[in-house]
């Protein structure tokens, strides 16, 4: 970004093509991140491990109505991705620890960042969704 456009959000200062290609939609990072922490438990996971290292039981215990299933398939999804690490103590049975890597700590950052303004910003949203509702209404009364 070139120092006249300091004030403009990275998203701002690119242009998307009309149309946007599918293609180049599905192999964008943005897209791809926003898939991975748009989902039901990802984030819930990451916040967890936010403050330190946590056991699977202990993970399990604190979100509740995931399935250890669940559980497993989102913790393999987000050490992929290098958001948390794995660690094995060897011993009897083996003890297992997840955290976050440094990759995933920085996700924290924009993910506090969304938070904050969903949380500041949820009343106006309720708001314009009950014009909405009501418009749609008064439109298929006719």
């Amino acid at each position: 970004m070139s120092g006249t456009h300091t004030d403009v959000p990275s998203m701002l200062a690119y242009r998307l093509p009309a149309p946007v290609p599918a293609a180049e939609h599905a192999e964008c990072p943005v897209t791809d991140v926003l898939r991975r922490v748009g989902d039901k438990w990802s984030v819930l996971v990451l916040v967890s491990l936010g403050d330190r290292r946590r056991r699977f039981n202990e993970l399990h215990r604190s979100i509740e109505h995931i399935s250890q299933r669940m559980l497993t398939r989102t913790l393999r999804i987000l050490e992929q991705d290098g958001l948390i690490e794995r660690e094995v103590h060897p011993t009897v049975p083996p003890g297992v620890e997840y955290g976050l890597t440094p990759l995933g700590r920085g996700l924290l950052v924009p993910l506090s960042a969304l938070a904050d303004w969903a949380v500041a910003n949820h009343h106006h949203i309720e708001t314009a969704r009950g014009r909405v509702d009501r418009s749609w209404e008064a439109t298929d009364a006719r």
